[in-house]
């Protein structure tokens, strides 16, 4: 049975088979007596984005990773970087390093913040990710046209990612073939990407896309 830890674009958590191209945490919000979830979903407001591997560390997903056997972060797990942007995450400093500095300088630049630090990213993220409390802003088809890609939106229970002028509904096992934008007329459509990364993508931020994006 899979492990409940994988991530979708509303930033819940789900046990399915398909792991996807990064992993990436929360904090702490497992027990690794039972390799279950707790009732929380986050243990800080840090939500960052990570490579599944990195130099020669190897971890137990939802194990005892910690000296002195104790929990480590949770893992957790993401169809691609925009997945997990919309979800509320960003890159990781300490195995992304060179993404996370790009994402913070293009929030810096997005807001007009001479030194952008990473806990200010944190601390807009937290008031506007889903899953965290956040209210997702209605968006209307006329208004599509002007997100930028990487976005990310939803009618309903069901998300779709804005790429080259179309949508693409999303999966754990990847994406659809692009729709118009038409083909979502007069539907309830929310915006799931925080504005806080959605202003970063306007900046030229280039999340990494699974590969299915390209067919």
């Amino acid at each position: 049975m899979p492990l409940q830890n994988r991530v979708d674009p509303f930033g819940a958590i789900h046990a399915v088979p398909e792991r996807g191209l990064f992993t990436g945490n929360r904090g702490i919000i497992h027990d690794p007596e039972t390799k279950t979830l707790l009732k929380k979903r986050w243990a800080l407001p840090a939500w960052i984005i990570c490579v599944c591997q990195f130099r020669n560390v190897r971890r137990e997903p939802m194990g005892r990773n910690r000296p002195g056997g104790k929990a480590g972060w949770t893992e957790l797990f993401f169809l691609d970087e925009v997945t997990a942007l919309a979800a509320g995450h960003r890159p990781c400093f300490f195995c992304r390093r060179e993404r996370a500095t790009d994402f913070v300088s293009r929030f810096g630049e997005a807001f007009g913040i001479e030194l952008p630090r990473a806990p200010m990213v944190d601390k807009r993220l937290h008031k506007e990710r889903l899953a965290s409390g956040g209210q997702p802003p209605v968006v209307t088809t006329s208004q599509l046209g002007a997100l930028p890609d990487g976005t990310m939106i939803a009618d309903g229970d069901v998300a779709y990612a804005l790429r080259a002028g179309a949508a693409r509904k999303w999966s754990f096992a990847g994406y659809a073939s692009p729709i118009g934008f038409d083909r979502l007329d007069d539907r309830p459509l929310r915006l799931l990407t925080p504005a806080t990364s959605i202003a970063v993508l306007r900046q030229g931020f280039a999340p990494a896309w699974h590969p299915t994006a390209d067919t």
